[in-house]
């Protein structure tokens, strides 16, 4: 080796170590000492009332403040520390259907009472929210101040049927539960990327998975859905019973009742070839011109394209680690169809200009689903303040650029507010047309999207101290909002916004246009007539009832 070569050597095993470490400290759960909390004097005197009805109908199945041990366990699901900081009056788990089924007639009852005292001109205060994996870092989404938090855990079940050409999964699942179960199977299903994901909101929000570019979006493979309406009934909807409820709950989120299991399609899958690339941040340019490539031919109508179905992603992730003042850039392939040669790369990839990028070290592999669904958990584990926001912008290279200059832009503000342990992610993904054409009928949101491949642009930011909450939201807004005018003034933009990745104040059911928010609203009108799960329920996003059009 010439000498000349050994401090280059040194300063990039430096710089592989520094990331490793990084990555590695990752793993470990960052979790806040709380101590015990009295709720008897912050609770409002309705709520107080609402869980002794429901310690009563239900006791086996409501944790109280007082149950410290349980009720803190329950807290501690949470993946985003802000929903863990959010402290509810009680906690319900109910055990099975009947006793959900009781849970919300129960609520459906105080809802009415304050309805018929509070008037038409008073706001509604909500009364509970519901956790399924309790992933969701959107406020309230699925934790409520001093209310009631229907906590789905115990509708975990996974079971195959014995044809396995279809499994039925518990809402309260996680993806990690599902694939485990699976894999000893050598089956699998259009679910989610991330192993701590639950089962519910993913597929509510749509979902994108593995193996979109074969079956489709997640919600596009579901069967039928087990609900629990408004009236405390519980119902089931498919193609053929309660159809346009079926079609609305594909992606419309938890605007219609409570889904409680999914029977979703199964196929044969052994293992898959999948990992992590990492590079240095001067290799952003190339990884943005691979991406682009990699996105212009997963459309199969593009001349000259080599669509290849078992090809999955990319996912293109940049990120400024605030402790080391670093960046880096992480790039994930995954093929559903592994080489027969474990150490090769599958062709496509290997044919992709992804593979001559020079980059520190690469985790691709022949492994299980769990196993790569279990890599992208851990990079962003729990017990962080967490913060998401998105668009979507067609497949152009001058965006593309643009979305990469408002993640850099941002940095050097970031680096003057010092914020405690922020890691600050851009990540660009692919929504090709074909992928949304497959599975059940196209989602009603998608329908008329487009004929051109778009990608999803997101930001997932983490960080450790809450006084840092606010300049933390306001940066990755105005990140987004810089993107947007760039996008708009070239003609580049699109109005569609990807559910499972908006913020707070972003709205998603404006971006499905107005015939398919005008649907929507008439689904929840059918079956839940008056409004509890638009105005009971804190979670998630809603559907603006009684707003008119969508701006």
């Amino acid at each position: 080796m010439a000498m000349n070569s050994f401090p280059l050597v040194v300063g990039i095993t430096a710089i592989a170590i520094t990331i490793a470490t990084v990555f590695i400290m990752g793993r470990l759960r960052v979790v806040k000492k709380v101590n015990p909390v009295d709720l008897t004097s912050s609770v409002p005197e309705h709520a107080i009332r609402l869980r002794q009805r429901l310690a009563l109908a239900l006791p086996e199945s409501v944790l109280l403040p007082h149950d410290t041990a349980a009720f803190e366990r329950s807290r501690l699901s949470y993946w985003a520390q802000q929903a863990y900081d959010v402290v509810p009056a009680c906690v319900v788990r109910p055990r099975d259907v009947h006793q959900l089924s009781t849970a919300i007639t129960i609520l459906k009852r105080e809802y009415d009472e304050q309805q018929r005292s509070a008037g038409e001109d008073k706001k509604h205060e909500a009364l509970f929210a519901v956790r399924a994996g309790g992933h969701s870092p959107v406020a309230l989404a699925a934790s409520i101040p001093g209310g009631v938090v229907i906590d789905l855990s115990h509708f975990d079940e996974v079971t195959p049927s014995k044809d396995e050409t279809s499994v039925v999964i518990g809402a309260g699942a996680k993806w990690g539960q599902v694939s485990r179960v699976l894999d000893e199977k050598g089956l699998a299903v259009v679910g989610g990327r991330n192993s701590n994901v639950g089962v519910g909101g993913l597929t509510l929000g749509a979902g994108l998975s593995f193996f979109t570019p074969r079956f489709g979006l997640v919600g596009s493979n579901v069967l039928s859905y087990e609900i629990v309406l408004a009236s405390g009934s519980v119902a089931t909807a498919s193609a053929s019973h309660n159809r346009e409820l079926w079609l609305a709950l594909n992606g419309g989120a938890n605007n219609f009742g409570i889904v409680t299991r999914f029977t979703t399609r199964a196929f044969p899958c052994g293992r898959i070839w999948g990992g992590f690339l990492y590079m240095p941040a001067r290799q952003s340019t190339k990884v943005l011109a691979a991406f682009y490539d990699v996105v212009r031919r997963a459309d199969p109508s593009h001349p000259g394209t080599s669509y290849d179905p078992h090809a999955a992603g990319p996912l293109a992730s940049f990120t400024f680690l605030q402790p080391l003042g670093l960046q880096a850039v992480a790039v994930n392939l995954v093929h559903t169809d592994p080489p027969e040669t474990e150490k090769k790369w599958p062709v496509y990839w290997e044919q992709s200009p992804f593979k001559p990028i020079w980059r520190l070290w690469s985790t691709c592999k022949v492994r299980t689903l769990t196993s790569a669904t279990d890599e992208l958990h851990a990079l962003n584990p729990p017990g962080r303040r967490q913060v998401f926001g998105t668009t979507t912008i067609k497949n152009d290279p001058a965006t593309l650029a643009a979305a990469h200059k408002a993640y850099h832009d941002a940095i050097a503000s970031i680096r003057r507010a010092n914020i405690k342990g922020l890691s600050w992610t851009l990540v660009l993904q692919p929504l090709a047309p074909e992928w949304v054409r497959k599975g059940n009928a196209s989602p009603h949101f998608l329908r008329d999207a487009t004929d051109e491949p778009l990608v999803i642009v997101s930001f997932t930011n983490n960080w450790v101290e809450s006084r840092d909450d606010a300049f933390v939201q306001q940066t990755t807004r105005h990140a987004i909002e810089q993107i947007d005018a760039f996008a708009a003034a070239h003609g580049t933009g699109h109005r569609f916004r990807f559910l499972n990745y908006c913020a707070d104040w972003q709205k998603p059911f404006e971006g499905y246009g107005e015939e398919n928010l005008r649907f929507l609203r008439e689904v929840s009108t059918q079956y839940d007539p008056d409004g509890l799960f638009q105005k009971g329920c804190a979670g998630g996003f809603k559907l603006g009832m009684g707003e008119g059009k969508p701006e």
